[in-house]
């Protein structure tokens, strides 16, 4: 098993996941402007601020990922090279670590707090909370497709840094 090209394989499925944070957080950000331009209502102009900063929250979350990711892929050759046994340790720790941080908070706060938004949302009539609820609905739903998908991916590759981790101390 190769995990050099396992991780590598991984950190280049990230850098395609990453963008659609981006891709969304533009999409907030153009719903904004139209809010901006176009809304008529006073719950329409209720939403340019809240989309604003869902947008902005998306595309740093995007950017931040993207290019952390991006360096790793050069990182993995050289920690790969300079001593193996050490790579797949850091990176199991690394993985499963991160495994738990998605349990924690994207598989369970999150889903909290769109319970929370919902409720609100049914107790409250002030157009610029409606729009602040269902935007943080919109851009957590956002973050759980995105992450449930980078959740399976670190998965598999937790699994194959377990199975080189065996090889090598056998």
């Amino acid at each position: 098993m190769d995990i050099l090209k396992a991780a590598t394989d991984w950190a280049k499925a990230e850098l395609f996941s990453t963008p659609f944070f981006m891709l969304f957080g533009m999409a907030f950000l153009v719903a904004s402007i139209g809010f901006w331009q176009l809304g008529k209502t006073e719950m329409a102009r209720a939403y340019i601020i809240p989309t604003l900063v869902a947008g902005c929250l998306l595309l740093i979350i995007g950017l931040g990922l993207f290019f952390t990711n991006r360096s790793r892929i050069t990182q993995f050759e050289k920690a790969y090279q300079t001593d193996a046994a050490a790579f797949v340790d850091a990176e199991l720790e690394r993985a499963q670590a991160t495994l738990k941080e998605y349990d924690t908070i994207v598989f369970t706060a999150i889903p909290i707090i769109i319970i929370a938004c919902a409720l609100v949302l049914l107790l409250v009539s002030s157009p610029i909370w409606r729009a602040s609820m269902i935007t943080t609905i919109a851009m957590l739903v956002v973050i759980l497709l995105v992450d449930g998908t980078a959740h399976a991916r670190i998965d598999g590759y937790n699994k194959q840094l377990q199975l080189a981790a065996k090889e090598m101390n056998t």
